[in-house]
């Protein structure tokens, strides 16, 4: 059984969630652990010959350590890339977080030492008109990994997603900074400490911008920038 397991979720969509979490893999690899990762649900997949494929579960395929059938990492594969109730309702099918909880909890059964649920999009993405993505980490009783990305307006996204979390009766067991525009953002520096002075728990890491660097290298890379201790104390 996974003697860790987090869930992983942004302030937004298109923050980093599955790079930071393919770092993480890769940074526990290099301390020996065994690794599982899951993105239950993808929207944005290709069609290929072997079904649809996500480019973000396919990372998580290749930075974690056990070796699985790639539609138990994503059991959920949707072809439009938007949100996933609607991409749902487009292709006929029905969202639910106990579904989502099932497959989680028979991942869960494998052996390792780390495993990561990558959610979509942000903490109150709906699964259906009733439930939220929210509903799954909740129900699992999973600490949480919040992505931040180092841009104007992070501040006030990260601090309600802190919120939210909490308000949902989960903690926020690390966060990692991200730098996913090109573009510095202005009085970074000013911004960081903030976000390390209000965010109850500790920064994981703080992620540069590695332009020019093949994507299939990118986890490999940002994993040296962690420092992934916190989530295997306690």
């Amino acid at each position: 059984m996974a003697k860790k397991t987090y869930f992983v979720t942004g302030t937004d969509t298109g923050v980093g969630k599955t790079i930071v979490a393919a770092a993480i893999l890769k940074a526990a690899k290099a301390q020996g652990k065994r690794t599982l990762a899951m993105k239950p649900i993808a929207s944005g997949c290709d069609q290929t010959p072997d079904g649809l494929r996500n480019e973000d579960a396919l990372m998580l395929q290749a930075a974690m350590t056990e070796q699985l059938a790639y539609d138990a990492i994503n059991p959920i594969a949707m072809e439009p890339a938007i949100a996933p109730h609607v991409a749902a309702q487009q292709a006929g099918k029905q969202l639910s977080a106990q579904r989502l909880v099932g497959f989680c909890r028979g991942m869960q059964i494998r052996p390792a030492d780390l495993m990561l649920v990558e959610g979509a999009g942000g903490w109150r993405v709906p699964l259906n008109d009733r439930e939220t993505y929210a509903a799954v980490p909740r129900e699992l009783k999973l600490p949480v990994v919040l992505v931040v990305p180092l841009k104007l307006g992070c501040i006030n996204h990260a601090m309600l997603t802190v919120e939210a979390i909490q308000n949902d009766g989960l903690t926020v067991a690390g966060w990692v900074a991200n730098h996913p525009e090109q573009e510095t953002m202005s009085c970074e520096q000013e911004t960081l400490g903030y976000l390390v002075n209000h965010i109850p728990a500790p920064c994981l890491g703080i992620l540069p911008r590695l332009d020019g660097t093949a994507t299939e290298r990118l986890p490999a890379r940002l994993a040296e920038f962690l420092n992934i201790s916190p989530l295997f104390d306690g």
